[in-house]
């Protein structure tokens, strides 16, 4: 578990505070994923800015693993507006080098946890319905997400939103 900041047997650091520098690491790393456009890198970075501003009442709140001075990963969260027990999980990127070595897997794992100790109980994630999303929409399924509705054409013709919900126990 997160306390602030962790080191771990393989040299990754793991940490919840938000530093000055994060919005353009955020940035670099979304770009580097390949998956998102250049107003997604933005606005990525953009949270991170408004955490900064803000602190944890902007409501964003964040996980980051670096190796060295590389952030290799991350992920963006918060309490779903007007919900009870509800958060959303807004974004999570690893750095392409990184991928398919479980560190996406230990991020969620971590935010999962953060969220349950917040109070949180059902966690929902929306994605593409693109080809180029079908490793992300595994990645979901086999965490534990479930495919709880899809909005047809909601990002453009053919592209449809896709909403996963984890229920988790109290």
């Amino acid at each position: 578990m997160i306390m602030t900041e962790t080191l771990n047997g393989d040299g990754f650091r793991w940490r919840d505070v938000v530093k000055l520098g994060d919005p353009e690491k955020v940035r670099t790393l979304c770009r580097s994923s390949g998956l998102f456009t250049p107003e997604e890198v933005q606005v990525a970075g953009e949270l991170v800015e408004e955490h900064l501003l803000k602190g944890p009442a902007c409501g964003y709140h964040f996980i980051f693993v670096e190796q060295r001075d590389l952030m290799v990963g991350y992920v963006c969260f918060g309490p779903t507006p007007f919900t009870a027990v509800s958060y959303d999980v807004y974004w999570i990127a690893v750095e392409q080098r990184h991928r398919f070595h479980g560190i996406g897997r230990e991020i969620l794992v971590r935010c999962e946890q953060l969220i349950h100790l917040k109070g949180g109980r059902r966690i929902y994630v929306e994605t593409s319905s693109l080809p180029s999303y079908l490793p992300t929409r595994h990645f979901y399924e086999k965490n534990g997400y479930v495919c709880e509705a899809s909005l047809k054409d909601f990002y453009g013709q053919d592209n449809h939103k896709i909403i996963f919900v984890k229920v988790m126990e109290p």
